[in-house]
Formats: C-alpha cells, structure tokens, sequence
C-alpha cells in the first residue's frame, strides 16, 4: 500500500465531507476538534489520517476516507431547503438524493433560496466548496427569471451599471437581457458577478416586480441543461476538470 502523507487539519475534516474549509477552522477555534484525545489549538496542524484520531464535537473521523471525492449536480426543486437538516422539518435537498449517496456526507456548495430552482452542486470535496463560495474565486452565474409584468430600460439600465438598494447596499452591475415576454410576463437572463444573499429577489423588489420563477441554469461554465427538476447527475470528468481549471485548483 503507498503510504499516506500527512494533511492540514482543516483539509482533513473537509475531506471528511463535516464542513468546508472555513467551516472546520471555526470548529477548531470553538474548541470542537480534538487529535489522539487532545483539544487541537489550530486548523493547520498535520495530521497523520492512517495513524490519527480526530475527533470532531466528540465523533470520531474514520480514517478510512475514500480517495475518489463526490460532485453532484442537482436540479434543485422549489419549496426545498439547501441544508442537510431543517429545524422545521422541511424537505432538503439531500431528501432529493439516493441514499448511498446521502451516505458519502455530500453538503451543498452555496445555496439557493427556499422558492428558488435550478442547479445546485453538492460536493464532498471542501477545498473545492470552500473555492465556490468564495468572494476571490466567484463564478459568474446565470439565472432565469419570470415576472409579473415588464421591466422599463431605465429599471434595465440601472441594473447594467450597478444599483443603490433601499437599505443602502451597493450592487455590482448585472448582466441582463430579455428573452421572452407573454402576455403579462416576461423572462429575462441575468448574468450575476456578486454573491449576495437573495440579490435578485432583493433587485426586483426594489422596482415592486413579482417574480413568479427564479431557476438557475448555469455556474461558471457548469450548465444545468435538460436535467429535470428534482434529478442529479455526477460531474463529468470534462467538467470537473474545467471546474477546478477555472478555480485555480
């Protein structure tokens, strides 16, 4: 058997699937994280994951993590939470997920809001994760948007060159075109560069647009395509290999 280097603490726990990078520094500096017994004081300790017990909130990591990590693509439905529980006992995405692969510990990278759809990766891979969210290495991403009624070219042209919300928040401009207008509605696609929460519902709003269908169709150059809603597929190896060129990986 090739022997096993040792890796960050931080990577460690991510590979583990319990949280992102990020996420296993702050479990670290709230004292959850313990290696042989003892309280780890930092995320970049190295650590042996053949010889080593870490344990996280008091459950031991089994060491024999799988080498080969797990990239999903969902098609996430409405009314579903991107979490892996719910409080309220609502269905989450990983309720839309087989159970053998529930099992791999396979958490959401990023999120999309409880009455949007669209595409959704879930990973098990923390590094990558970590990457995806990330202000430095965010990925354009393409949204499909149905509201009641009609934007104006000022509302449009506000939008282009970055707008003022109410609360005084300032947003990046928003690539945005429309594809289709029926009857009281219409479509657009917005291409956005920024990573707030609820950024589009929050731009609509601020013109007293109703959307009526928010669906993501494209991340970086990762694209939903005819997946129906509520299905998944594995990443092609084309396309983690493009996903991971484009985040410097």
């Amino acid at each position: 058997m090739t022997e096993r280097k040792s890796i960050r603490l931080n990577k460690f726990i991510a590979a583990a699937g319990l949280a992102s990078r990020r996420g296993a520094d702050e479990l670290v500096q709230q004292g959850k994280v313990k290696i042989n017994g003892e309280v780890a004081d930092s995320p970049g300790i190295q650590v042996d994951p053949e010889t080593d017990q870490v344990e996280v909130s008091g459950k031991l990591i089994e060491n024999d993590l799988e080498s080969n990590e797990t990239y999903i693509l969902l098609h996430k439905t409405i009314e579903t939470v991107t979490t892996a529980k719910d409080p309220q006992g609502r269905k989450t995405v990983l309720d839309l997920l087989p159970p053998e692969i529930v099992k791999k510990r396979v958490f959401p990278v990023g999120r999309l809001d409880f009455y949007s759809e669209g595409l959704l990766m879930l990973t098990t891979d923390g590094e990558l994760c970590n990457r995806m969210t990330h202000p430095k290495w965010h990925l354009p991403k393409v949204y499909h948007v149905t509201i009641r009624g009609k934007l104006s070219e000022r509302e449009m042209s506000i939008m282009h060159t970055g707008m003022f919300l109410e609360e005084g928040e300032l947003l990046a401009p928003v690539e945005i075109k429309n594809i289709s207008v029926i009857g009281e509605t219409a479509k657009y696609e917005m291409i956005l560069h920024q990573g707030l929460n609820r950024q589009i519902r929050r731009m609509f709003k601020e013109f007293k647009k109703t959307i009526l269908r928010l669906k993501r169709v494209k991340q970086g150059r990762i694209e939903l395509g005819d997946l129906k809603p509520g299905k998944w597929r594995e990443l092609t190896d084309k396309e983690l290999t493009t996903l991971k060129k484009d985040l410097k990986m």
